[in-house]
């Protein structure tokens, strides 16, 4: 497990990530009275919540972005599972630091949270929402940048801003997803399903069989929860896929473009620079500049 924790004006930021081999737990405790965000990038976690002699869970936590009040009465704990890489970021400002932001910040801090400005007990769960695509990237730059001291710093803040803007973005047009709790772990279970076959995916057709919803369920319940399309979604992962490769292996470009699916090279160079604003050559290039 490794934390990093950046500290950006009124607000500390932790960036998590694990990819663990066995179940291990992760505490934490919050210094004060404090509103807190989470976002899940990936993992299969549950957050255990104690305080007042009471355990509460928020259990499927992979995709949610979760808002909340807590202060140092309340332990937290992660319960991370095997071979699942947990991606998190949590953003955390003391209650006493919200008078100080920029007047419209705090109108909306005021407007949309007040019953984690006002808090009636030691925790406080406030709105939750399955991440937008928007929310998805953000989360993935995060974790994907290369830039390194004061330009990270900056950049980190550029993403935390989004990250919370989109999230009062959700909380003003009260967006709501009316899910079963079957439904939402059979699309849960289709995202592993071509999160690990993201190379050779199963067709539409074959992907509802396996995980037992019809096609046209399938469909509409997974761009409602993930904000993206199936087909769309399986891109995306071959690109974050293909960087990694370039990144940190010894593999030409068509090399990554083969691995990850891709047949025609330039298709891959278009819709790769589409989604990173760069060429696959110019990251394979960069990386071995920092090799030498």
């Amino acid at each position: 497990m490794t934390t990093d924790i950046i500290e950006l004006n009124d607000f500390i930021v932790l960036i998590e990530q694990s990819n663990a081999s066995e179940t291990f737990i992760q505490k934490c405790e919050i210094d004060g009275d404090a509103v807190g965000f989470a976002f899940y990038g990936s993992g299969n976690v549950e957050l255990e919540i104690k305080h007042n002699q009471q355990t509460k869970y928020l259990t499927n936590t992979t995709g949610l972005a979760i808002c909340f009040f807590g202060n140092q009465k309340v332990e937290f704990a992660h319960k991370i599972e095997p071979d699942k890489p947990l991606q998190s970021i949590s953003i955390f400002t003391k209650l006493k630091n919200l008078p100080l932001l920029p007047q419209a910040e705090k109108e909306i801090f005021e407007k949309y949270l007040p019953e984690l400005l006002n808090p009636q007990e030691h925790f406080v769960k406030g709105p939750s929402f399955y991440m937008t695509l928007e929310m998805q990237l953000a989360v993935q730059k995060i974790f994907h940048t290369t830039y390194t001291e004061n330009t990270r710093l900056l950049f980190l803040k550029s993403q935390v801003n989004e990250l919370l803007s989109h999230f009062f973005a959700l909380l003003s047009t009260d967006q709501k997803i009316d899910f079963s709790e079957k439904d939402r772990d059979k699309i849960f279970q289709a995202r592993e399903i071509v999160t690990h076959n993201y190379s050779q995916p199963p067709s539409i057709t074959q992907l509802s069989k396996m995980v037992g919803l019809n096609s046209n369920k399938l469909k509409k319940n997974f761009k409602e929860l993930f904000g993206i399309p199936v087909f769309k979604y399986v891109q995306e992962e071959r690109l974050n896929k293909a960087y990694e490769l370039l990144q940190n292996s010894d593999k030409t470009v068509q090399e990554a473009a083969w691995e990850v699916g891709y047949e025609s090279l330039s298709s891959f160079s278009n819709a790769f620079y589409k989604k990173f604003a760069t060429r696959p050559n110019d990251v394979r290039q960069k990386c071995f500049s920092n090799k030498s």
